[in-house]
């Protein structure tokens, strides 16, 4: 594709008018991926109404998480969408995902507060026609005010979006069907539609349904590149392709593991080109990543690919006070301070390989190689970007990142379903704007404090015993 149909957001407000502006420009189809949408969000909601009856061929296809959206809230978001599936019935589709790692009895012992850590449906798409906004960001009031996510939208792409929309029929293949109810008595009803498989052990059919959808894109792909020197008068009047988005799925549960193989081989790749231990900045001359998620436990794999690359890494986390589930009730209220214990650990291995990089000057360039964490902090903001920036040197810009649904934790890898983005360009101008990208998330960023903090025995015992769904 082009960088000239490549577009990085990055305020909440905006993600949100694009979202809006994308819902209403609808012609075709309108496909919608996310954890949840929330219960508040009336104007989204009423929005693709106003879309659907101005445009009698417009399809809607909503893809979400089950337990997320059906739980036992003032208002849960599947009853929300009940009046688009009432007023719409043979033109809007919703499909729910159960995750098939709670069942049977523990799937009755587990509040719904906490069904989610099993595993969830987790890719964040909202496109309409060929137009596609890929983020990390879910469809709730504070993601759309006061909650930094990444939001990159890619416009005249209709074989990204039919890959998209591709992804979500497969998906809905393995997944409950939400109706309205059939009676006064009930509000909606969840329909599994194959009788041949039950909701319970669905991990055959889904890895199957996404293995078959991976090779169809491949063929094409394939037939792509042998077609490719063969130009109609149209295609020859468009920009010239600077850009290359690849889909990477995770989802661990099936044994779908893309992301990993994609970023062994990246890092595999990083570590032929680091500068040895110790070189000073006058020697240094080797690759910059940037990593940052909002939930920092990196997966023990990604560990050891970072620590072994030899590359100059930063890492941005969310600071305590910027974890989402700052306040939370109950045992929740631990999680921040259970990943405060997740990256002492971090820092205790990256210690221990000698690759500790403090630098006074959050945005200085290494004197040598090294990992720097550092915290995301904005006063009344929570902080949920996730990805990946690749620079050839410590001054230029990136020329790869990954961006879309991914923590790069465990649960990311092990539990959740994720559709991710490898995106690498030619392009100065859209280079410049993924620095440009960076440097908005790292003018919050402080050094890490986490070495000083205290975390009670009670909250290591905790991410001992279920760290993996953190």
């Amino acid at each position: 594709m082009s960088s000239s149909d490549v577009q990085i957001l990055h305020e909440p407000k905006d993600f949100y008018q694009c979202l809006l502006n994308t819902v209403r420009h609808a012609q075709r189809r309108l496909f919608i991926s996310s954890l949840y949408i929330g219960s508040e969000d009336i104007e989204l909601i009423d929005t693709m109404h106003a879309s659907l009856r101005r445009n009698p061929d417009l399809q809607v296809h909503i893809h979400l998480d089950y337990n997320r959206s059906t739980r036992p809230e003032p208002r849960s978001t599947a009853h929300l969408l009940l009046p688009l599936l009432r007023d719409f019935p043979d033109r809007v589709h919703v499909y729910l995902f159960r995750s098939p790692k709670l069942k049977g009895l523990l799937a009755k012992l587990v509040p719904p507060r906490f069904n989610e850590g099993w595993g969830t449906w987790h890719p964040k798409i909202y496109g309409a026609d060929d137009d596609v906004l890929i983020s990390g960001a879910n469809l709730n009031t504070s993601y759309f005010s006061n909650r930094q996510d990444r939001y990159i939208h890619l416009t005249a792409q209709p074989q990204l979006a039919q890959y998209c929309c591709k992804f979500l029929e497969a998906a809905s293949t393995f997944s409950y069907s939400l109706l309205p109810g059939s009676s006064a008595e009930e509000d909606y009803t969840l329909q599994w539609r194959d009788e041949c498989s039950h909701p319970h052990h669905i991990e055959a059919k889904a890895a199957e349904a996404l293995r078959i959808l991976h090779a169809s894109y491949m063929d094409s792909a394939t037939a792509s590149e042998h077609g490719a020197s063969f130009h109609d008068e149209e295609s020859v009047k468009q920009d010239a392709p600077d850009v290359i988005v690849l889909p990477v799925i995770q989802a661990g549960q099936f044994n779908i593991r893309e992301e990993e193989e994609c970023l062994d081989l990246l890092f595999t790749e990083l570590r032929k080109h680091a500068t040895p231990r110790g070189a000073k900045l006058d020697t240094y001359d080797g690759p910059l990543v940037d990593l940052t998620s909002g939930y920092f436990g990196l997966h023990k794999p990604y560990q050891n690919l970072v620590l072994r690359s030899r590359v100059a890494c930063r890492i941005l986390a969310a600071s305590p006070e910027a974890n989402g589930f700052l306040g939370s009730r109950g045992i929740s209220g631990r999680i921040p301070e259970g990943y405060t214990f997740l990256e002492q650990r971090f820092m205790k291995a990256v210690r221990a390989a000698g690759l500790e990089w403090s630098p006074t000057d959050r945005d200085a360039v290494p004197s040598e190689t090294g990992i720097q964490l550092g915290e995301w902090e904005k006063e009344g903001w929570t902080y949920h970007a996730k990805g990946i920036w690749l620079r050839p040197t410590t001054t230029s810009d990136p020329v790869l990142t990954l961006f879309g649904s991914t923590n790069l934790n465990s649960r990311s890898s092990n539990l959740d379903t994720e559709l991710s983005f490898i995106m690498l360009t030619s392009s100065p101008a859209l280079r410049a704007r993924l620095g440009e990208e960076v440097d908005h998330l790292r003018a919050h960023a402080q050094p890490w404090r986490g070495r000083e903090r205290r975390v009670r025995p009670g909250t290591k015992a905790l991410v001992c015993a279920v760290g993996g769904m953190l």
